[in-house]
């Protein structure tokens, strides 16, 4: 699989952050996947936004999907605007969101090409129980990686978490190494400027993110021809 190039909250340098809008966007200028936050409604829709607070102040689970403004858009929303030609990122900031989540990106045929992720590996492996499909994503940061890489990563195997997300800055060549070894995938984030991108492109990462669709659509081009010509 080519590294995917996934759109931060859509084309956000660009567009409104996570609205569709900014994700048509994101596709328009060459990402290969999409990135949001989901949350879970107190009536039980899973919608995409960064902070899951109403304007009145209220968490999103203690609201009606209804009452909640018109541009944040509900999983199913972004489906049925955009098809399922794209892989889906979700960093899953209400985990009681996971199941429905898989049962939306389920009906949509989409359920192979979503990557769910949390900050805690723990709340991340049950969700395997949920779908023997989607990505369990371990997004982290190394300071709070208490136990050794290759340790991590065995266990990240046994418990069938498919990849580790880091910052692009804490990856590196034997890092990277370790993780491969086990068979995971190497996703790397906040990669905005064009020196970020090509450092963790040049360690084969699996995945990016980056707020800049149309510079990261670029970097992925010149890596994939420099590793075409080598």
């Amino acid at each position: 699989m080519a590294c995917i190039g996934f759109a931060h909250r859509g084309a956000s340098a660009d567009a409104p952050e996570n609205t569709l809008p900014a994700f048509a966007l994101a596709l328009e200028l060459g990402a290969s996947g999409l990135e949001s936050d989901v949350w879970l409604t107190g009536d039980g829709v899973a919608v995409l936004d960064h902070d899951g607070v109403a304007p009145d102040g209220r968490a999103f689970a203690a609201c009606r999907r209804a009452e909640l403004p018109a541009h944040v858009p509900e999983l199913a929303d972004l489906y049925a605007e955009l098809g399922a030609a794209f892989e889906l990122s979700l960093d899953v900031k209400d985990p009681n969101a996971a199941p429905e989540v898989i049962r939306v990106a389920r009906r949509a045929s989409a359920e192979p090409r979503l990557w769910l992720c949390h900050w805690n590996w723990r709340t991340v492996a049950p969700w395997r129980a949920l779908s023997e499909s989607a990505r369990l994503v371990d997004s982290t940061r190394l300071v709070h990686m208490r136990t050794p890489p290759a340790a991590r990563a065995e266990r990240m195997a046994a418990l069938d978490l498919d990849a580790l997300n880091l910052h692009w800055s804490e990856w590196s060549a034997p890092l990277a190494q370790v993780f491969r070894t086990a068979g995971r995938k190497l996703l790397a984030w906040d990669a905005q400027d064009e020196a970020s991108l090509a450092a963790v492109l040049a360690l084969g990462v699996d995945g990016v993110f980056s707020d800049h669709v149309a510079r990261m659509a670029s970097a992925l081009a010149r890596a994939q021809a420099a590793a075409q010509g080598s």
